[in-house]
């Protein structure tokens, strides 16, 4: 025989769970409070994991280049200094470049590679560039710390001078393999001095070329001519670094570089800011071009 609860036990068990409820609810309410007490900032949290992310390019010379477990260049000295003066450990995230600025900072910046790498806590070497900055608005882009150019760096006892593109006609030139350099000298003037120029996969690569007589002068950014020429101080003597202006595609001036975090992290970026400064004042940044053979150019 089934038994009926009494009226007695019904209100009992009424009582109970309602007041099982009304403690759910402040334990459920109870939390935030506390919560917004003890969360952590971008610095804080990262403060408090004793290390700093930083993203450098993989294949990347004079700026980051090597294996995983021992990358040199300028880029990683400048994140060791940079976790150093922020009393942190240095973790890098060395990365392939995707087909695009877009997909580097989306990767290792603000959102993470679809595989799971990423993102990191500050990227280096991005383009302080507004219209990125604009097409970018999840990060942000800051501290400018050199220039970067694109030069001529010719033998000068096969080309003593060149002031414009035809100076170059007939002569064996080169470039880096999907870079903007290659473009232009390809390109200009409907393709007059395309047959001449042989592609290298790197503008290290395509600087060293001339140096070893394959090519005449070389179309590569002044921080690739400069470490290749560091690297063979022997051929300093007869080599020149020249502006040449194509008037398509490469501005003069050369374009300021700079890092990225994303645009919450304004905190972080303030303290990394900081230890920029810190590197400049001590003149630690200036050693750090100099131990890398490259002029400390004013971003």
């Amino acid at each position: 025989m089934t038994q009926t609860p009494s009226t007695t036990a019904i209100a009992r068990t009424g009582a109970l769970r309602r007041r099982e409820a009304l403690a759910l609810l402040s334990a459920l309410a109870a939390p935030w409070p506390a919560l917004a007490q003890t969360e952590l900032t971008d610095l804080a949290r990262i403060r408090a994991n004793g290390m700093l992310k930083v993203a450098v390019y993989k294949d990347n010379a004079p700026f980051s280049d090597g294996p995983a477990a021992d990358m040199k260049g300028l880029d990683v000295a400048l994140a060791e200094g940079l976790a150093r003066q922020m009393n942190l450990k240095l973790s890098l995230l060395p990365f392939d470049a995707g087909e695009n600025m877009n997909d580097d900072l989306r990767n290792m910046v603000w959102r993470g590679h679809y595989l799971g790498y990423g993102p990191a806590d500050v990227m280096l070497q991005v383009p302080a560039d507004k219209f990125l900055a604009q097409g970018n608005p999840q990060v942000m882009i800051f501290a400018p710390y050199m220039r970067q150019s694109v030069i001529l760096m010719h033998d000068t006892r096969k080309l003593a001078d060149a002031a414009v593109p035809e100076d170059l006609k007939g002569l064996a030139l080169a470039a880096e393999r999907g870079a903007g350099a290659a473009s232009v000298l390809m390109g200009y003037g409907g393709g007059l001095l395309r047959n001449q120029v042989s592609i290298f996969n790197s503008g290290i690569e395509a600087a060293q070329a001339a140096v070893d007589g394959k090519a005449v002068a070389a179309f590569v950014t002044r921080a690739q001519a400069e470490a290749t020429l560091f690297r063979n101080p022997g051929a300093a003597a007869h080599f020149r670094i020249s502006k040449i202006n194509f008037n398509n595609g490469i501005a003069d001036t050369g374009w300021p570089v700079g890092m990225a975090v994303k645009t919450a992290n304004k905190e972080l970026a303030q303290g990394l800011e900081a230890a920029m400064k810190s590197l400049r004042d001590s003149g630690e940044m200036l050693a750090i071009f100099k131990q890398n053979g490259l002029t400390l150019t004013a971003p």
